[in-house]
């Protein structure tokens, strides 16, 4: 079988090569001539899987590495018979990570405790659940919304909109709809954020399109909020210099690009590719995940007299996930000529550098630091007593 493949998956030709010959392409390249004579095309977010791309290939299976669906046909694959698979929740927990690593670093920034603080976390799924955990950990107050989730469950835990809209922060983890009564384009809009309490602190990890820029835009300019953290773009990979320029944490779309993440959603299709064309897998997590960069991390006594807990957070999620860097590296597209910003966006995606996940790493605290132990072990570290 021909296999073809977005170049950003990890991987995919050591893992795919027991099905088939894989031709890797960037994901803005994989076209209708690409696929023509592919039995199976497996994509990340960019490239979109529909009958324009499709109709006349021999593609028998497509599958997306990545969460969300929103640049998939699946009306369209159905119709055609054409098998799919995504990879729900394979990068949920990196998304939270990347949530986690931005809260403490603008706590350090603008010298605010989140302790105490209350986040309002729009999209309860994979990762809102996730982030849901991790904040509680660090002490703060969830408010959670999700109008699907309301109304399968009928649970109370599930607030309206304008609850969250009240909190001290608000982080969108929605999948991007145009349609229907969850429709989610431009859920943050002019009224979003006028109902936006003021001083608040915005984060999108969704989708660009979730967010309408310009409204976005007039917030900042009037003062509205205390804060901005983008990862998403409306007219990726073009994101508006003014926002890049002006937000406080800027990234090129990399918040679920852990490695461990990027694995776990190459698995999720490997293995659903294997199931639809009958072929026993071969291949586990342990045949890609290297040993962590950052495999123990030790604080001291010292330490713990002369600093606060958030402050010994920061340093340590710093030390596996400096989250500066990915914003340094992303404002050099202001640096790049108008044209180009669109090849420099994905090049910084293409060339990601490998980043683990706290669960791979063990810090080592004295006896005694309860309090702090319990922080870490919630956001997702090993913890252990030295």
């Amino acid at each position: 079988m021909k296999i073809v493949a977005d170049q950003n998956i990890p991987f995919v030709k050591e893992c795919f090569a027991s099905l088939g010959e894989v031709w890797v392409y960037p994901g803005r390249q994989i076209t209708s001539q690409t696929v023509r004579d592919a039995d199976i095309l497996l994509v990340r977010s960019i490239t979109p899987v529909n009958e324009a791309l499709l109709a006349g290939s021999r593609v028998k299976f497509a599958a997306t590495a990545t969460i969300g669906t929103d640049h998939v046909d699946t009306a369209y694959l159905e119709r055609a018979g054409i098998g799919f698979a995504s990879a729900p929740g394979s990068n949920a927990n990196s998304v939270a990570e990347y949530v986690t690593a931005a809260l403490l670093l603008l706590g350090r920034k603008y010298r605010f405790t989140l302790e105490g603080k209350s986040i309002g976390i729009i999209g309860a799924g994979n990762v809102g659940s996730r982030v849901d955990i991790k904040c509680r950990a660090l002490g703060m107050k969830t408010v959670l919304n999700d109008p699907p989730l309301a109304r399968c469950t009928a649970d109370p835990k599930y607030r309206p909109l304008e609850e969250t809209l009240a909190c001290d922060i608000v982080t969108l983890h929605t999948p991007l709809t145009k349609e229907g009564p969850d429709r989610t384009f431009h859920l943050a809009d002019e009224t979003f954020f006028s109902l936006l309490k003021k001083g608040a602190v915005f984060i999108n990890t969704a989708r660009g399109a979730v967010m309408d820029s310009e409204a976005l835009k007039k917030a900042m300019k009037a003062g509205k909020t205390a804060g901005v953290v983008l990862d998403v773009w409306e007219n990726e990979p073009a994101p508006d210099p003014w926002l890049v320029r002006s937000v406080d944490i800027s990234t090129p779309h990399i918040a679920g690009y852990s490695f461990d993440g990027k694995v776990n959603g190459l698995l999720m299709i490997y293995r659903a590719a294997c199931a639809f064309f009958k072929v026993p897998p071969q291949h586990t997590e342990q045949d890609f995940l290297p040993p962590p960069a950052v495999a123990e991390i030790q604080i001291t006594n010292e330490q713990i007299q002369s600093m606060s807990e958030e402050a010994l957070l920061h340093e340590t999620v710093q030390q596996v996930y400096p989250i500066g860097r990915d914003d340094f590296n992303m404002r050099e597209i202001l640096q790049v000529p108008e044209p180009q910003r669109g090849a420099f966006f994905d090049q910084l995606r293409k060339d990601y550098p490998v980043r683990r996940e706290f669960q791979n790493t063990v810090v080592k605290l004295p006896g005694g630091a309860a309090s702090l132990a319990g922080k870490l072990a919630g956001i997702g570290f090993q913890v252990s007593k030295w």
